[in-house]
């Protein structure tokens, strides 16, 4: 299946993705629909553990071939790949699990996605320096923000790949070069990029997203990536018959950890979100996230300017296509409580979008459609608006 056909052929996309048939769903930044062979998937192997040993059916196969497909999105190694469910998991797990020194320092956003934001706060307690970045805009984060607040104390650096409200994407590739250069870990929280555009790890140490936005999965069956180098250095918060060795099931009086990532996954899998997750990787891949982006900033290219004519502004409006996303989060800006009620009507017409605000309570209503979302359903939200 490619994109074209997707877009081409509406009974092809009201099968392939069936909220299409009664909503227009925008909310893929929030928690999004599942796409019909990731429900598949799930039922099929949901009907094969009523008939036996649930893990029997996919082990060790899923977790094999699901680390793979994992290292192609992400460009890293398989056994670089764990699962552990949700982001904040995944986050508290590298914050968490790495020996912080006296007088370490780390970097955050503040106007962050919580998950990205308490486990660093939560450092305080031990005696790290909780710096928080300075930035110009609403989720707008240059490199030169970054590289101004860096010093030699600076342990971490902790970021998301792009905002989720501003919609603006990351330069990672810029921040994670010059951190690297200064021995600074990098850890990004890519969960609203990776599914809808490019997002390689070559130039971080650490990475989590869940499947439940972007990629079109499930909830709580995300990806943690470590780079390998650093797997020795982190060490598991957790601990279970599955990330410490123990021959036969019997504990032994050493703790060992297993190697590769796997030791960061303490107990038994979630295979249930396991199995939509690869059906999901597989759909990524299919398609192509690289002719997902183009689809995704082709889209925002007319949205915003449309938007803007209706009379509302648009944030990171002039955001290029460096740094642009699928994300869309527009306000009124003479009448916010305007914006709740306007969201309300939205979702009594089938169109499914979200409402967030920001530290000053300014509402918005955030687009985020996805690859599969037509011309002609964005036309009918305008129409609306």
């Amino acid at each position: 299946m490619t994109l074209a056909e997707v877009l081409s052929n509406e009974e092809l996309r009201r099968h392939e993705f069936p909220v299409a048939r009664e909503k227009i769903f925008l909310a893929h930044a929030g928690d999004c629909p599942l796409p019909r062979r990731v429900a598949d998937a799930i039922a099929q192997y949901a009907r094969q553990a009523t008939t036996g040993d649930q893990e029997k059916f996919v082990y060790p196969a899923i977790l094999e071939t699901g680390r793979k497909l994992a290292a192609r999105l992400l460009n890293s190694k398989p056994e670089e790949v764990a699962f552990v469910g949700p982001t904040s998991l995944a986050l508290s797990f590298i914050a968490s699990g790495l020996l912080w020194r006296k007088n370490d320092n780390i970097l955050i956003y503040f106007d962050d996605y919580p998950s990205n934001v308490y486990p660093w706060m939560a450092l305080a307690e031990r005696g790290v320096q909780v710096r928080l970045i300075n930035t110009r805009e609403l989720g707008v984060i240059r490199p030169v923000d970054v590289m101004g607040q860096v010093d030699e104390q600076t342990r971490l650096v902790a970021l998301a790949s792009c905002h989720f409200v501003s919609g603006t994407r990351l330069d990672y590739q810029a921040i994670g070069k010059f951190l690297r250069e200064r021995n600074v870990l990098f850890c990004v929280d890519g969960i609203q990029t990776l599914g809808a555009f490019p997002t390689t790890v070559e130039k971080m140490d650490f990475l989590a997203a869940d499947a439940h936005k972007w990629l079109l999965g499930p909830c709580a069956a995300g990806l943690m990536f470590v780079r390998h180098e650093l797997q020795e250095k982190l060490r598991p918060p957790v601990y279970g018959w599955n990330n410490v060795r123990c021959p036969n099931y019997v504990a032994q009086e050493e703790i060992v950890f297993r190697k590769d990532a796997h030791r960061f996954e303490a107990g038994t899998h979630n295979f249930l979100g396991i199995v939509g997750l690869h059906a999901a990787m597989e759909l990524i891949l299919e398609i192509g996230v690289e002719n997902i982006a183009a689809e995704l900033l082709r889209k925002r290219a007319w949205v915003v300017p449309a938007l803007q004519s209706k009379g509302y502004q648009v944030v990171g409006a002039n955001a290029g296509p460096e740094t642009a996303s699928g994300i869309v989060s527009f306000y009124l800006p003479d009448d916010a409580n305007k914006l709740p009620a306007l969201h309300q009507k939205l979702e009594a017409a089938n169109i499914i979008t979200s409402l967030r605000a920001d530290r000053k309570g300014r509402r918005y209503i955030r687009l985020s459609p996805h690859f599969y979302n037509t011309d002609a359903e964005l036309n009918r939200v305008l129409e609306l608006l």
